[in-house]
């Protein structure tokens, strides 16, 4: 069965910092590119890191660029978000996925999480 985990949400105030992690199991895990995708109330779920497969290399959103930190441990199956300085404005539900595509669309990806809150007070 293939699935994905995702922990590490929670409710933090304004400049805090949060780490979410996300483990895969029942798939190859080093063969596909991880994203971390997040949607807030009433708003479309849009993009916020990615890493890909084999080279690592990783993307950003504006919003969230030299803040958050995609990586991965293959070893693990694991994909982390170290999200630091939040703001109230990334009070969302944060999801990972995994594709063999590396991109910054959700159609793009395969498999999904479900889900993590993570709630930024202001």
């Amino acid at each position: 069965q293939v699935q994905l985990v995702e922990s590490g949400g929670g409710l933090v105030q304004a400049g805090g910092s949060l780490r979410l992690t996300c483990t895969a199991s029942g798939l190859s895990f080093s063969r596909y590119g991880m994203a971390w995708f997040r949607q807030a109330p009433g708003k479309e779920r849009e993009f916020v890191a990615r890493i890909t497969r084999f080279s690592m290399t990783t993307y950003y959103a504006e919003s969230v660029k030299g803040r958050f930190t995609i990586s991965r441990d293959n070893a693990k199956n694991t994909v982390y978000l170290e999200m630091n300085s939040l703001k109230p404005e990334d009070t969302a539900v944060y999801y990972c996925a995994a594709g063999s595509l590396s991109s910054d669309i959700p159609r793009d990806y395969g498999v999904w999480g479900q889900g993590t809150q993570v709630t930024v007070s202001s």
